[in-house]
């Protein structure tokens, strides 16, 4: 299954998943995120991006290829991206995926935006507060931890916004 961005389909939620380079975690989320969205019958634009501008342009780690890979959906087209002072206000829900990229975030914020900001393991019961690991430095086992991690997280904030409907 390909996972296509949609940046310029009308939703009526949009979520941003942000890391710091946005070539691991955040596209395994936009990616988890989408396969959960699709089977909830969600219409919902769904992008990544990174605090940092390190990697833009680039595509995901080969390991986050793989892991995407392996559960169905193919990654290998995403570009890293910046977020920008715009993400905050085309998005709904801007979701961070530890607390430094989060407080980055509330910092970047303008003071016009609408996006709710959130941590994405805030969403599953009984993990506020815990980070999804940055699985960069480690072998390719850790990026099956992120995925299973990415995966909890992008279930429980869909049916969230499918509750909310």
């Amino acid at each position: 299954m390909a996972a296509p961005r949609n940046g310029d389909a009308a939703a009526s939620a949009a979520v941003l998943f942000v890391c710091l380079g946005n070539i691991c975690r955040s596209p395994l989320a936009e990616a988890a995120f989408r396969l959960e969205a699709a089977r909830l019958g969600l219409d919902v634009d769904v992008e990544s991006a990174g605090t940092g501008d390190y990697h833009v342009g680039e595509p995901p780690d080969r390991r986050a290829q793989a892991v995407a890979r392996r559960n169905g959906v193919d990654i290998s087209t995403y570009a890293a991206r910046q977020v920008t002072e715009e993400d905050f206000r085309r998005f709904t829900h801007v979701v961070a995926l530890d607390l430094q990229n989060l407080e980055a975030l509330r910092l970047r914020r303008p003071g016009d935006a609408t996006a709710e900001l959130s941590l994405l393991l805030d969403h599953v019961e009984g993990r506020a507060g815990e980070a999804v690991a940055d699985p960069y430095f480690g072998d390719a086992s850790g990026f099956d931890t992120t995925w299973a991690d990415v995966t909890a997280g992008a279930r429980a904030l869909a049916r969230r916004i499918a509750e909310e409907r």
